[in-house]
């Protein structure tokens, strides 16, 4: 990944969760994939599906979408606790890491509810956050959804937008890339999320991020809009 993200981080980790939908203190993560990332290239990766809390069910639209059936879920999930293990492994305690997703609000919301029962909130104090979307709304006019994302920086060669969550994670990791070619202006965006002005913050507040409302007319970048909400 070439950009001058590194005279900030020494690690950037990508994650995406698929979820049984969209109420992080409701529904529950099923599968959540990362990939992490150094000066040299991909360093190490996750991808676990997530048993569901007994009595739990797939919701079906979720199976058509993703793919993963209850089935899969029982036979190829791991318990909660064994998740939550990887993935702070794999994120490390480095003061020097940056943290990203494609519409990070969403993820950092489902994964500080699905790390808190372990008391493991505390990994997502070090790192600093990048919400990829926020970005891409930036540079290209709605839709915003990852795969017109990859289609308007031509990536489908190396980026697949499956709905599952390591393809997301490392999809968005090459639009990064993509991005910061085309102009590497990253830095201006860490811990600075866009919202619709119309809908608001969806979920809670994260505390570290400067949320400001993000008009699709594009007229300056989000990090030039001085109104803070």
């Amino acid at each position: 990944m070439e950009t001058g993200l590194w005279r900030q981080f020494d690690r950037i980790v990508v994650f995406d969760t698929e979820t049984t939908g969209i109420e992080f203190g409701q529904d529950e993560i099923i599968e959540l994939g990362a990939a992490a990332f150094s000066p040299a290239g991909e360093t190490g990766s996750m991808d676990l599906l997530i048993r569901l809390t007994p009595g739990r069910t797939l919701p079906p639209f979720i199976t058509q979408l993703t793919g993963i059936t209850p089935e899969q879920l029982e036979r190829e999930g791991v318990e909660k606790t064994d998740a939550c293990t990887a993935f702070c492994d794999l994120l490390g305690e480095g003061e020097r890491t940056l943290l990203a997703a494609y519409n990070a609000q969403f993820d950092l919301n489902f994964l500080y509810h699905f790390l808190r029962p372990f008391g493991q909130v505390g990994i997502l104090r070090a790192p600093r956050f990048l919400d990829v979307l926020t970005v891409y709304r930036d540079r290209r006019d709605y839709p915003h959804k990852l795969s017109d994302a990859i289609a308007a920086y031509g990536l489908e060669d190396q980026a697949v937008n499956s709905h599952r969550a390591v393809d997301d994670a490392r999809a968005a990791a090459f639009l990064l890339d993509a991005m910061a070619a085309e102009r590497d202006d990253l830095d201006r965006y860490i811990d600075l999320f866009g919202y619709s002005p119309k809908y608001g913050v969806s979920g809670r507040r994260i505390g570290s991020v400067t949320y400001r409302p993000q008009s699709y007319q594009r007229l300056h970048p989000l990090y030039e809009v001085t109104e803070t909400v």
